[in-house]
């Protein structure tokens, strides 16, 4: 049986002809993307800004009572809850700030969620708690700043690695790529209002472990190709490089892809943000490995040389020959 080819055999693509045009266009949204994020802002979650979310469903309604809800809990003083629909349309979260006090009084807390549950049990008799969860003011600061030290450590390692294992152009180029990649799911965040919290950071790290290993295997061909094709100038290195992993970076987004939109269509609401997170990340992840990490080496003038191995007097001869011939 003959096997499906999603790419063709041979494909020779000029990406690099575009990349200065794509490369206005990805700084241009980078910078959209944290202007967005400074002047609008994030919509954080408990877990990095404190507080307490109530999960709620109504068992024998077909839809929450949102409108209701909001009034009666904000009579009970304690400032305007926020109340989004999760899962399914009788399904809510309710996120209220904490009380003053509350991160020196870990009682008060308490007695806010006291308080809520059971106005909310008294006046909707198909109410039922499915979890309170409560985070201070300063934990959650501690986990913001967990969370953004493990992106900024994660890139940094993975520049370090790729700086090792190539030379510190492609370290440089990976690191601009990440960036690149972060920011502008950043930058889709901020735009919907989608909430960012934990489970986001983890969704970035595994954008950040995707963009890498993709990026390798073109900079490992690039590499190869360098060997191999002396003299051969850098665009077009770098375009059959690229042609050259095309099917397998296609194959496997691909794959990624048929179970992210499955998701997104039938999964819960509550893994909504991270699988869109990841999502975009696929787009973004391989536009970057071409249009991003490539090239930047040959503004950053790698030099072929540095991967070519100490040859022997006769495999000098050889080659020689053939670059003659």
């Amino acid at each position: 049986m003959k096997l499906l080819k999603l790419v063709p055999d041979n494909t020779n693509i000029h990406f690099l002809k575009w990349r200065v045009p794509f490369y206005v266009v990805s700084i241009l949204l980078m910078a959209a993307s944290w202007g967005l994020v400074l002047t609008k802002g994030l919509n954080l979650g408990v877990d990095f800004i404190g507080g307490q979310m109530i999960r709620v469903t109504f068992e024998r309604s077909a839809e929450a009572p949102v409108g209701e809800l909001r009034e009666e809990v904000a009579r009970l003083g304690y400032g305007e809850p926020i109340i989004q629909r999760y899962g399914k349309p009788n399904e809510i979260s309710i996120r209220m700030k904490l009380p003053e006090g509350a991160g020196q009084e870990a009682a008060l807390a308490d007695k806010m969620a006291r308080t809520i549950t059971a106005d909310i049990k008294k006046n909707h008799a198909d109410a039922r708690i499915d979890g309170v969860d409560s985070v201070s003011g300063k934990v959650s600061k501690e986990l913001g700043w967990d969370a953004f030290k493990a992106l900024g450590l994660a890139s940094l390692a993975v520049a370090a690695y790729i700086w090792l294992r190539f030379e510190w152009q492609f370290g440089v180029g990976a690191l601009f790529a990440l960036v690149h990649d972060v920011t502008l799911t950043l930058g889709l965040f901020a735009i919907t209002g989608m909430e960012f919290d934990l489970n986001i950071v983890a969704a970035l790290l595994t954008l950040i472990g995707y963009s890498l290993n993709d990026t390798i295997v073109v900079y490992d061909r690039i590499r190869e190709n360098m060997k191999k094709y002396r003299r051969m100038p850098m665009p077009e290195l770098l375009d059959l490089s690229v042609n050259e992993t095309l099917h397998r970076t296609i194959v496997t987004s691909l794959s990624m892809l048929i179970t992210l939109v499955a998701l997104l269509l039938l999964g819960p609401d509550v893994i909504f943000g991270f699988t869109a997170a990841i999502t975009l990340g696929i787009f973004v992840g391989t536009y970057s490995s071409i249009y991003m990490a490539a090239p930047i080496l040959i503004w950053l003038k790698v030099n072929p040389n540095s991967f070519v191995p100490t040859e022997t007097a006769l495999e000098k001869q050889e080659r020689l020959a053939r670059e003659g011939a």
